[in-house]
């Protein structure tokens, strides 16, 4: 099971970077880094197969597209403007990570728009 990969992988960067943070603060930092990002990617190599079985059920149940990509975009910016900004928690800059993840809300709202357009017009429509 890939959990128990990532929890390993994660254990061992953790004591390495532990162990490294009092002698070599900056490669301690690049650890946790570098660590992060190979947790990342293992997990959206995984996506792939979601997407897939998304846009088939959104084919089935004859939903546009577009709808099904914005909402994975917005999830991924979600997923993104989070790992960004535990990163850059874990060096310290708490004041960064918060606009790290303002930016990410904002990013979410202007691509959330066209959806909620969408359903309002769906919702005027329906009323008599």
């Amino acid at each position: 099971m890939d959990i128990f990969k990532i929890v390993g992988i994660g254990l061992i960067a953790t004591v390495l970077a532990v162990v490294l943070k009092n002698q070599k603060p900056e490669i301690s930092m690049q650890v946790s880094v570098v660590t992060g990002l190979i947790i990342f990617i293992m997990i959206v190599t995984k996506l792939s197969s979601v997407l897939e079985v998304f846009k088939s059920v959104a084919q089935k149940i004859d939903i546009d597209l577009i709808y099904i990509s914005t909402i994975f975009k917005i999830v991924g910016i979600a997923y993104v403007a989070e790992f960004g900004a535990q990163i850059c928690r874990d060096a310290g800059e708490g004041a960064i990570a918060s606009k790290v993840e303002f930016a990410g809300k904002v990013l979410i709202m202007v691509l959330a728009t066209p959806i909620l357009l969408a359903l309002l017009n769906l919702i005027l429509k329906l009323m008599p």
